[in-house]
């Protein structure tokens, strides 16, 4: 496994692993409305600023892109695994790629965790720090947890 920074010539790719887990994992969790939301928050006109920022990750194994993960000062963010890859550790490595680098240089780690998310983040020490909701298309309400994970301290390990 290798995660390295992507570039814009990266982009179709990080959209497509963004946007398939989205279309396959969401609509057992969020309405219509809400889905409708996250594809068009994930577009790739949003994507392309975070690439351009040095911010955007991408995990391959054996040359296959398996995951993306964007880190945006003390927050993680767009952390996605292509569905038919789930379960093989790369959620696991681009998390732990994500901590490590965040952790070590703010002494906490800040993410905003969607239904499908908020089990596997809960159990790896997060916890809810805000709730929050918003209104969408056909009039759904999108809710989300804003969750936060202190870094251990070096010293005191």
């Amino acid at each position: 496994m290798e995660i390295r920074k992507a570039s814009p010539d990266d982009l179709p790719m990080v959209g497509f692993i963004t946007r398939r887990t989205i279309q396959e994992v969401y609509p057992r969790y969020y309405p219509r409305g809400a889905v409708e939301f996250f594809l068009d928050w994930h577009s790739d006109k949003s994507i392309l600023p975070d690439i351009d920022a040095g911010e955007v990750y991408l995990l391959f194994d054996g040359g296959m892109a398996a995951g993306t993960v964007t880190l945006h000062e003390d927050e993680i963010t767009r952390l996605y695994v292509v569905p038919n890859l789930q379960g093989r550790g790369y959620g696991r490595a681009l998390l732990d790629f994500a901590e490590r680098n965040i952790g070590e240089r703010y002494g906490r780690i800040r993410l905003e965790a969607s239904l499908p998310a908020a089990l596997i983040y809960w159990k790896r020490g997060y916890r809810v720090v805000d709730m929050l909701t918003e209104t969408e298309m056909y009039g759904d309400v999108l809710c989300w947890d804003v969750m936060e994970k202190p870094w251990p301290d070096k010293k005191g390990e």
